[in-house]
């Protein structure tokens, strides 16, 4: 049985109005534009900070482990500073 949960989602968006739908569009792009710089860059950034970027908790970046893909970007666990994991961008061909 499909997962009632996503479709209702999908269900969700295009229900919108144009208007909303585009706004939506424009923030991902926002988003997957800040992702590039700090690729790009090469900073590091924390686990919530990466969290944020996602939109995900920051538990669902942690618990993926070393190393992973998300989007347009391999994903790499570089090192701790403190109580932080420290997270490095790379965009991937």
């Amino acid at each position: 049985m499909a997962d009632s949960g996503v479709n209702d989602g999908i269900d969700a968006l295009e229900n919108l109005p144009r208007e909303a739908r585009v706004n939506q569009l424009r923030n991902m792009i926002e988003t997957l534009q800040i992702a590039d710089a700090i690729a790009k860059e090469g900073y590091l950034i924390t686990s919530s900070e990466l969290a944020d970027l996602m939109d995900v908790n920051a538990s669902a970046v942690t618990s993926r482990g070393e190393y992973w893909a998300w989007r347009n970007w391999s994903v790499s666990r570089v090192r701790r500073e403190g109580n932080q994991i420290l997270w490095q961008l790379e965009r991937l061909d």
